[in-house]
């Protein structure tokens, strides 16, 4: 068995973290927020970056326990061809979106490198910004994708305790827990411009999962000191199979996590999905997150699944269930006009298509 890098264990740099997010910190809720706030405001202004995610396939190769995703459930499985792409993202675009993450599940042989090298390539020619969230990739391989429109990944480790780890993913590529944990790294190298990493809470003690990912966060902002990191929280949602979280975390806990993030790393953007209520998440928005996700859909092929000749318009289709439940169902201009009223800034787009190619500028500062 590989072993665990030197920066994983180490902990060095993690008091002031430890303390905010300890159950008895000396800090109360109120004053971390009042912090955080202030902080937001002076790094990111009243802003609020948008994003929505767009499934590709829901073919998968692993055996996940807590994904809808995994290889024995019992969901109808497809894939979005480019054709269908074009029609999504014009969907997309027509409610105001420009800035799209890509997700499949593990690497299959129905939809592999290739297929989400052209559904890059694809989505590109559409769209001001595109991520992708899929399978762990080679150093060539992400190097592909960025000369072909991709400008971030992410990559979550869902849980940093290695023998969880092993138990939740109980076959396929994804088992391979030192193979993920070096994946951001990988895609640095290879000139991806941005990395977002995250847990999965509520598979592991969260405090311990916090501590590692800010260590990874940490590790990778030093060796890959000009890249642009992120920081999610998704919590597990209801989903197909059925698993329960044998560590919840509730509103205060993923409050106070946020808050001390955004304390302890003033520059890195925190970003909160629709996996969160609409009231958790328009709190959150003036106290420490600056990028959230939108109309979000986590079916194959959710933006046309009303047009009777698109996709997702066969019964097999319509019956599927997503990957997870979403929580914020508000469309594009509910979200927006909630921002409003609190005086943020919905951001669409805050970038120009020239700067999507491989950066020479993310290189290691060894």
């Amino acid at each position: 068995m590989k072993e665990l890098p030197e920066w994983l264990t180490d902990n060095r740099g993690t008091a002031a973290l430890a303390a905010m997010l300890a159950p008895a910190a000396p800090h109360s809720l109120e004053a971390l927020a009042a912090e955080s706030r202030a902080m937001t405001l002076r790094r990111f202004g009243r802003t609020m970056t948008l994003y929505a995610p767009l499934y590709l396939s829901n073919y998968c190769s692993s055996g996940c326990a807590y994904c809808g995703f995994a290889s024995d459930r019992k969901t109808p499985r497809h894939r979005l061809e480019m054709d269908d792409i074009r029609r999504e993202l014009s969907a997309m675009k027509q409610l105001g979106i420009s800035d799209i993450l890509l997700l499949t599940g593990e690497r299959t042989a129905t939809a592999d490198f290739d297929y989400l090298r052209r559904s890059v390539e694809t989505a590109a020619k559409e769209m001001q910004r595109v991520s992708v969230e899929a399978f762990p990739m080679s150093v060539a391989e992400y190097r592909a994708l960025a000369e072909y429109g991709c400008t971030g990944i992410t990559i979550y480790q869902e849980t940093y305790n290695r023998e969880h780890y092993e138990a939740l993913h109980r076959w396929g590529p994804k088992k391979d827990f030192i193979a993920r944990l070096e994946t951001p790294a990988r895609a640095l190298e290879a000139g991806i411009k941005t990395v977002g990493l995250g847990v999965l809470l509520g598979l592991s003690n969260p405090l311990e999962d916090a501590f590692a990912l800010y260590r990874h966060v940490r590790h990778l902002s030093r060796t890959y000191w000009r890249a642009g990191l992120s920081v999610s929280f998704p919590r597990i949602r209801p989903q197909t199979g059925g698993y329960q979280p044998p560590f919840p975390v509730d509103d205060r806990q993923l409050a106070r996590m946020i808050f001390a993030f955004r304390i302890a790393l003033p520059d890195t953007e925190l970003v909160l999905s629709t996996r969160e209520s609409a009231a958790f998440r328009d709190g959150m928005a003036t106290l420490g997150i600056t990028r959230m996700s939108i109309e979000s859909r986590t079916t194959v092929g959710g933006y046309c699944e009303s047009d009777d000749d698109g996709v997702g318009g066969n019964e097999d289709e319509k019956s599927e269930k997503g990957q997870f439940e979403i929580c914020d169902d508000r469309s594009a201009r509910e979200f927006c006009e909630a921002l409003r009223k609190q005086s943020i800034e919905p951001v669409f787009k805050n970038w120009e298509p020239a700067y999507n190619g491989p950066s020479s500028l993310i290189n290691s500062a060894v």
